[in-house]
């Protein structure tokens, strides 16, 4: 298995950063894991913004030479996971940047006839570890499930890509928030992932 780590988070002294020292650790202790990648969109300086004008057009994003390496990464793997936190009810928008960016047309789906197009990263896996301030159950009790809707049903299901798991932790601002159990719970899973 070819594993993508894609971390977002400006601060690498923070739980989420030790949520991917976690991923790593696990992932290189785990066997079926045979090759690790990891992209700090933060420290590589992704620029999120969207530019469209007369030289640079929405549908040409498949073969953007500016993010071939990205989409490189994107291909080569067969599991990719995120780590990220939940702000406002959904990622933050250097990822929703990477997204819009990378999950383009022509790479990551094809139009064709009807309501739904091709998925072209079939084959694919997706783990999503987010971290919140509030409750675990506010995005599903307050926000209608909102994150997980966007993540799962209108970007990995679009393209192609029906396993998904996610991690949501919440109260990670507080004391009670369990956080090394929950980087334990994390490490031990990365251990044992088969595919």
């Amino acid at each position: 298995m070819k594993m993508l780590i894609i971390y977002t988070y400006p601060n690498h002294k923070s739980l989420n950063y030790a949520f991917l020292q976690n991923v790593i650790k696990g992932s290189k202790q785990n066997p079926h894991i045979k090759e690790l990648q990891v992209l700090d969109l933060y420290d590589e300086g992704f620029n999120p913004l969207l530019v469209f004008n007369e030289l640079k057009r929405r549908r040409d994003m498949h073969s953007d030479p500016n993010i071939e390496k990205y989409r490189q990464q994107l291909t080569w793997a067969d599991k990719i996971v995120f780590i990220y936190p939940i702000w406002w009810g959904r990622p933050p928008a250097m990822l929703l940047g990477y997204i819009d960016q990378l999950f383009a047309s022509n790479f990551a789906y094809k139009d064709k006839q009807g309501y739904f197009p091709e998925g072209l990263l079939k084959g694919k896996s997706v783990i999503c570890i987010s971290t919140m301030k509030g409750p675990a159950h506010y995005p599903f009790f307050w926000l209608n499930n909102a994150h997980k809707i966007l993540m799962k049903r209108a970007l990995f299901n679009f393209v192609g890509i029906k396993k998904v798991k996610f991690f949501e932790f919440g109260n990670m601002e507080s004391p009670k928030g369990n956080q090394m159990k929950k980087l334990d719970k994390i490490l031990n899973y990365f251990k044992r992932l088969v595919h």
